[in-house]
């Protein structure tokens, strides 16, 4: 029962650090793998900000093990309302997968109204369809 317990007890501090990573970063993604059902690993997402009508990288990162970026904003910058995008490399991680892909990337442009607010972009993904919805 004792290591039941430590186990436990173990997943309800990682969750928790999880959240509490994410609180401090305004934006995050998270990408599911719909096919499998687990969590997309490897993942490239760059983010960009768009500024006098052009389109500016502003970070880059990869998914983790559960297939998240918890703060994908950059630490050292101000966060501005106006629109972003979340740019997924799927064809890539299907590549690397030997998987065939209808979509050699996956863009998700968004909205920044309130600058106090977390933003989250969860990807739900197949070879063939996407979905994506404003997450928490």
């Amino acid at each position: 029962m004792k290591p039941l317990v430590s186990i436990a007890a173990g997943l309800l501090l990682t969750s928790v650090a999880s959240v509490s990573l994410a609180a401090g970063n305004p934006i995050s993604v998270h990408v599911l793998n719909t096919q499998s059902g687990k969590p997309s690993a490897g993942v490239e997402v760059t983010l960009e900000h768009r500024a006098d009508g052009q389109w500016e990288t502003i970070a880059t990162g990869t998914t983790s093990e559960d297939g998240r970026i918890s703060a994908l904003y950059p630490e050292d910058e101000t966060f501005e309302a106006g629109v972003y995008r979340a740019v997924f490399a799927t064809g890539d991680w299907y590549r690397d997968r030997g998987t065939e892909t209808f979509f050699p990337e996956i863009t998700v442009p968004f909205e920044v109204v309130d600058t106090q607010q977390h933003y989250h972009i969860p990807l739900l993904l197949s070879p063939y369809a996407y979905s994506t919805y404003r997450g928490s």
